[in-house]
């Protein structure tokens, strides 16, 4: 048994997944925040969130790192940590920080504070000689219409240290690009209350089919557990709709983009990390949309873990305690498995989810999750505005997708407009 620190969390399904993985290894672990009730409002009512089956619960200055390590420092002496981890990219280069303060497992700091900000990946890679996009990274709206001008409409506008697709939008004109710009100015904090570098990064639009890849990288030794595809929709959002695992590619296209993201992996220097790379298949070959050194998030790691039996949830933890994970493949008796977003595209009042009957009991399916009613609903502009799901496996081949579609087709939010 391990004793683990915890640094704050996502509250979505990984606040969840990761109390479950360390249980199910038998750690124990403590749970640091600067916001409890961050987490408190996040859990169904009448539910108790997983977080608090921490051994120890405490609150500290998670934003400023310079004031915590030597809380840290002390907690260590008291407690004695094997490990220390975090599923929130807002506290990824903070973890790393700790881990190398206390002498623990753990990816470079460097390497972290690299992979979790866009623009920084943006520069490695290049010098890297990876494939991406044509890109500028402009510090205000004047420098922005002048990089726009070099790089050519469309082109995408995103901010360099946010998640969960906020704020990015595809550009396809002058006057698109001045509101986008205004959009990330007015925007000076993320959700945890950290301050946002106000960088803008532009880069080329690309066309193709998307893709992830899911590694994890031990001791310098680089696993691919797998590739997964995307649907995105939203426009001019970048909306991730669903997804299934494994990504149905012929092998060249496997092979390329693997390859692609094994070679990011490496340049970013990054290790003792599970990694979820974002690739854009073009007509050019793979290009990298973004490397993200933790486990993925919409429920990719359950697609993983249902189709091979890996638990990347648990694969974290293992990494961050030193060892090494198992991800031996496993037959779950399904060859496919898949996720839909129920996504709205209007604002108003939730007042129920109609065609829900019967969807749990269809054939092949995994997980139902919808909404109450009574909650406010805005157009779906990032990943944040999800209103359910559905997951759904087959057992004969690459056809979760499909019934996952057909099932989703079926059910809508109704709304009362405000």
């Amino acid at each position: 048994m391990a004793h683990l620190l915890v640094v704050e969390s996502w509250v979505g399904s990984m606040s969840r997944l990761l109390p479950r993985a360390l249980g199910e290894g038998g750690h124990h672990f403590t749970f640091l925040t600067r916001d409890l009730h961050h987490y408190l409002r996040s859990a169904p009512e009448g539910t108790g969130h997983p977080l608090l089956t921490a051994r120890n619960v405490v609150t500290a200055p998670t934003n400023d790192v310079d004031t915590l390590l030597p809380q840290v420092e002390r907690l260590h002496e008291a407690l004695q940590f094997d490990g220390v981890i975090t599923s929130c990219d807002y506290y990824l280069p903070t973890v790393a920080r700790i881990a190398a303060l206390l002498g623990l497992p753990g990816p470079s700091a460097e390497a972290m504070e690299h992979a979790c900000r866009k623009d920084a990946t943006r520069r490695v890679l290049a010098a890297a000689g990876i494939p991406g996009p044509r890109f500028a990274v402009c510090a205000d709206a004047a420098e922005a219409a002048v990089a726009a001008r070099d790089i050519g409409y469309p082109l995408v506008v995103k901010p360099v240290d946010l998640c969960a697709g906020m704020l990015v939008r595809r550009i396809d004109d002058a006057e698109q690009l001045a509101e986008a710009c205004n959009a990330l100015a007015a925007f000076p904090r993320n959700a945890r209350g950290q301050r946002r570098t106000p960088h803008i990064l532009l880069e080329e639009f690309l066309q193709g089919p998307e893709v992830s890849v899911e590694t994890v990288t031990c001791r310098g030794v680089a696993h691919v557990v797998g590739v997964t595809d995307k649907s995105v929709g939203g426009a001019p959002a970048f909306v991730e709709t669903g997804h299934m695992f494994p990504a149905a590619l012929d092998p060249d296209d496997l092979a390329a983009a693997t390859g692609t993201a094994l070679r990011a992996g490496a340049a970013l220097g990054l290790d003792d990390v599970v990694a979820h790379t974002e690739i854009k298949l073009t007509a050019d070959g793979p290009r990298v949309v973004e490397v993200n050194p933790r486990p993925a998030g919409n429920r990719i790691t359950e697609l993983v873990r249902h189709v091979t039996g890996i638990d990347l949830a648990l694969a974290c933890v293992d990494v961050a305690l030193g060892r090494e994970p198992d991800l031996r493949r496993r037959d779950t008796g399904l060859l496919s498995a898949a996720i839909g977003f129920l996504v709205p595209d209007s604002a108003g009042t939730l007042a129920s989810v109609e065609g829900v009957d019967g969807v749990r009991d269809a054939d092949g399916v995994l997980e139902v999750q919808f909404a109450e009613a009574g909650r406010a609903v805005e157009a779906a502009d990032s990943n944040n505005a999800y209103l359910g799901h559905i997951m759904a496996g087959d057992a004969t081949g690459p056809g979760a997708r499909e019934r996952v579609e057909t099932l989703l087709a079926g059910v809508r939010p109704l709304l009362v407009r405000s």
